[in-house]
């Protein structure tokens, strides 16, 4: 039925019900609705990646930083291997002078004072030695080890009795106990040389030491 409304002249409408009312509301509220949960969505996926590029950018950072820690450690590993071998070198070196200083000071000790030193030298070369097989000592083999000679150049007044004090200084040489239990022998030459413009008797003493001393 259709209701007119005589005074206006025109239809009057019908009264909405709660169901249609409820239903309109309905259809409106839910593409909000849905408008916003997406929204949402997209906020929450936003900040979500925000926060993951940060700890992304943190940890490029920190890698930056081990990095450069590890570059670090490389060149402190690097210059301690030198310092060691430095250290080693320095070490064999004083071994070398401590083994030296004793023999020297025999030297020095029981020169005569009617001699000169005119030389000294040490020479050195390897030699093979039989050592007993590490892990199996009744095997033996066959290593290279230094043998060293300190060559000592003397000389005298060939009017003085040289011979017997060039020969007493190789005997307390010899005899020594810094240098005798070293030694494998004593050989000594004789020459006549000028030594500033004078004639004398030079001696050349070769103490040969017993390899790897």
């Amino acid at each position: 039925m259709f209701t007119i409304d005589l005074l206006k002249g025109q239809g009057i409408p019908p009264r909405s019900r709660p169901e249609g009312i409820a239903a309109a509301a309905a259809a409106f509220a839910v593409p909000v609705v849905a408008a916003i949960i997406m929204f949402g969505c997209y906020i929450s996926d936003s900040i979500n990646v925000s926060i993951q590029k940060q700890n992304i950018a943190n940890c490029e950072a920190k890698i930056d930083e081990l990095s450069d820690a590890v570059g670090l450690q490389k060149a402190f590993e690097k210059e301690k291997s030198i310092v060691d071998g430095c250290r080693s070198d320095i070490a064999a070196a004083i071994g070398r002078y401590m083994q030296w200083s004793p023999i020297l000071a025999t030297l020095v000790e029981n020169l005569p004072e009617s001699v000169v030193l005119t030389g000294l030298e040490v020479k050195q070369h390897t030699v093979k030695k039989k050592v007993p097989q590490k892990g199996d000592s009744k095997k033996m083999v066959d290593i290279s080890v230094p043998a060293r000679t300190l060559q000592i150049s003397v000389s005298a007044n060939p009017q003085s009795d040289c011979d017997r004090i060039v020969k007493e200084f190789r005997d307390r040489l010899r005899f020594s106990p810094a240098v005798g239990s070293k030694l494998n022998d004593i050989v000594v030459s004789q020459k006549f040389d000028t030594l500033e413009g004078q004639n004398v008797v030079s001696y050349d003493i070769d103490c040969i030491f017993k390899p790897g001393l």
